[in-house]
């Protein structure tokens, strides 16, 4: 067995554990904190999830390292991306929606080896849906493989955004590729919206802040599918910072460039 398929593996038996205990951990109340902002929470299962996948990762991989978003990982300032084999990990993305809505929310991992992007994972935990990526062998729903992208632009398709899109800082911008855009949809996770254009319900995604766990995973899902994530100045994506990010279509991820 290789290394990729040992992972795969490991990360698909991780994930069903996680999403058995998620599920049992609502029938019961969950213990809520506040982070930095009152919509910026963090509950019981991130924490419990989070070390849980740690663990294992540091007992079956002890020389990789880890990007996590409870701090359990490793420090950003330890990570040497371009180095050594790095883990992603999101436990609950979208906790918001986890909290309030008991849905749209999604438990996320992605691997690189020496900055390339080997292998992805987001799991809508509700809806039983895993989309997962090998590089250089497609995304898949489940077992499922999803048809490459089209190169839809704006005009044809939908945009989506993150939950701040009516915010003073995104307005002007997200009002403008609205009117080119046949409409808008948010949704709150990061993970199902990069999903949602891997499997081409949308056309392009737009967030002002993603941290590196929110954005690992998508980049190598929709590159896999042939979509194309940028920052705003059309630059790559830098992993280990936050930047405002461009998920899309190539055409319509040179759009939104140009309206910026």
């Amino acid at each position: 067995m290789s290394l990729i398929d040992k992972r795969d593996t490991l990360i698909k038996k991780w994930l069903k554990k996680a999403a058995a205990d998620i599920k049992e951990s609502l029938k019961s109340d969950l213990n809520v904190e506040t982070k930095t902002k009152r919509n910026d929470l963090v509950t019981n299962m991130d924490r419990q999830i989070e070390r849980d996948f740690v663990e294992q990762i540091q007992y079956h991989f002890p020389e990789d390292q880890i990007v996590s978003e409870e701090g359990y990982g490793d420090k950003i300032e330890d990570i040497h991306l371009e180095e050594n084999t790095v883990w992603f990990l999101d436990p609950i993305d979208g906790t918001l929606n986890f909290v309030l809505q008991e849905e749209n929310f999604a438990v996320m991992l992605a691997v690189y080896e020496k900055g390339i992007g080997q292998q992805a994972y987001v799991y809508d935990v509700m809806r039983d849906e895993l989309y997962w990526a090998i590089k250089g062998k497609g995304v898949y729903c489940n077992d499922q493989l999803l048809p490459k992208m089209s190169d839809t632009p704006l005009k044809d398709g939908l945009f989506a955004s993150n939950s701040m899109y009516l915010s003073d800082k995104q307005v002007n911008l997200n009002t403008e590729i609205t009117k080119q855009a046949m409409g808008v949809r948010t949704i709150g996770s990061a993970g199902i919206e990069a999903t949602e254009l891997a499997k081409g319900s949308v056309v392009a995604y737009v967030s002002y802040g993603l941290k590196p766990w929110d954005v690992a995973p998508g980049l190598i899902l929709i590159e896999e599918n042939g979509g194309v994530l940028t920052e705003f100045d059309g630059s790559p994506i830098d992993l280990l910072n936050t930047k405002p990010t461009i998920m899309g279509t190539p055409t319509a991820n040179e759009e939104i460039q140009k309206m910026i």
